[in-house]
Order: structure tokens, then sequence, then C-alpha cells
């Protein structure tokens, strides 16, 4: 049987896209070199997060995002926003979506998903993004 480890992110600014991320998840970095880095979650539960210093291009619509659930939507994008990402307007959103699609600072989009009142999230993908 196998079982997500880690989920890569490349990125071109390793200090910067660290610095982020951990305090977005409330991650810890294990292992940080000049050109990768482990982030591991501080209550130990949940997949890992890794980024790899790799030149990339971002790719529109993203082939691979990010899902993270949020109890209160509006609070994480709030902080979300003011740890250096960004909203991203799609057309194709519904106005009744339950999503929120940001990118962080090199654009790596992921989606914010309101998660009140839900309890186990679905086991099914966000559309956009």
């Amino acid at each position: 049987m196998l079982r997500v480890g880690s989920i890569v992110i490349r990125v071109d600014n390793l200090p910067r896209q660290v610095a982020f991320w951990t305090a977005a998840l409330d991650y810890v970095a294990r292992l940080p070199a000049d050109d990768f880095a482990l982030l591991q979650p501080r209550s130990g539960r949940g997949p890992n997060v890794s980024l790899d210093r790799v030149r990339s291009e971002v790719h529109l619509p993203p082939r691979i995002h990010l899902d993270l659930y949020a109890d209160d939507q509006a609070a994480e994008v709030d902080r979300l926003v003011g740890l250096g990402a960004s909203r991203v307007e799609w057309k194709k959103r519904p106005a009744d979506a339950d999503y929120v699609i940001l990118e962080d600072p090199e654009g790596n989009r992921f989606c914010v998903i309101d998660a009140s009142g839900r309890g186990e999230p679905p086991t099914d993908a966000t559309p956009g993004g």
C-alpha cells in the first residue's frame, strides 16, 4: 500500500518559499539545504511539503495544486495574503463555490476550501485553479 509522504513544489527562491509555506501551513523546515527543504507538520500529522530549488515554468492552469481546508476561510485567506499570497480570479468559478484560489509568491496556485461544518474533507478535488 502506498501513501503520500511528500508533495514537492518547484521554487526559484528557496528561503522566501520556506518562509511562506512554513508560516502558511504551520510546518517546520527539516533538512534545509541550498537547493532543497523538507517541511513537516509541526503537529506531526499530515503529508510533508518539499521545496525543490529547480528552475521551472509555472503552468496555467496548473497540472496539480494543493487544496487547503479551513474552518474560517475568510480569515485564512486574509492571513495568507498577508504572508505574500495573491488572489486569483477565475472566470469559471461558480458564485457559490466553496473555494478561493490563491497563488504563493512565485505563482504556484492552491485553493483554500471552506471546511466549516463539513466534517471530513471530500474525496474529490476542486475543479479550478
